[in-house]
């Protein structure tokens, strides 16, 4: 039997598709796309005015940023009398905060190394994840308070806002 040169690298192409494609499917098992829930406009919204209402409640007057789980700002909001730096900073701790699925203030230490000279990240208290059900849906970052500490207590509690509703999605 006589093949020709053309059938002969037809057949070893489809013999080493077929094995790469038997060898992708034993490495893994995993589906080819994943689903990420994300937090609704009006959810992201929510969180931030229950984090606004706590600060306003400390009478203190606040910026905060919502990203959602890729640090994308999903809602900005800056009471009247909060300085326009407070914006860049709730976005920084927030975006910080969803990067290292970790409450700032847990990871304050590390910017005293190498990732504190990283451009885009704030290892100050005020950023904390909003969880719930197991799954991380974004982060608050609140700035404007006399102490990164009220700006974290802020952030907790507009995430514990959200947290009930998602909690049963």
């Amino acid at each position: 039997m006589q093949f020709t040169k053309n059938a002969i690298r037809h057949a070893v192409v489809a013999t080493g598709l077929a094995l790469a494609g038997n060898a992708a499917m034993a490495a893994s098992d995993q589906p080819a796309t994943i689903s990420v829930d994300r937090l609704s406009m009006e959810m992201a919204l929510k969180a931030a005015q229950a984090t606004m209402e706590a600060c306003r409640d400390e009478g203190i007057q606040v910026g905060v940023t919502v990203v959602d789980r890729g640090g994308n700002e999903q809602v900005v909001l800056r009471d009247v009398l909060a300085p326009d730096l407070t914006l860049r900073i709730s976005k920084l701790k927030a975006y910080t905060a969803m990067s290292f699925n970790s409450a700032t203030s847990a990871i304050e230490d590390r910017g005293a190394g190498a990732l504190g000279h990283v451009p885009g990240l704030m290892f100050g208290a005020g950023g904390v994840t909003i969880e719930a059900g197991g799954k991380s849906y974004g982060a608050i970052g609140v700035s404007g308070a006399p102490s990164g500490e009220t700006d974290e207590m802020c952030a907790r509690k507009g995430a514990e806002a959200v947290a009930m509703e998602l909690e049963f999605l």
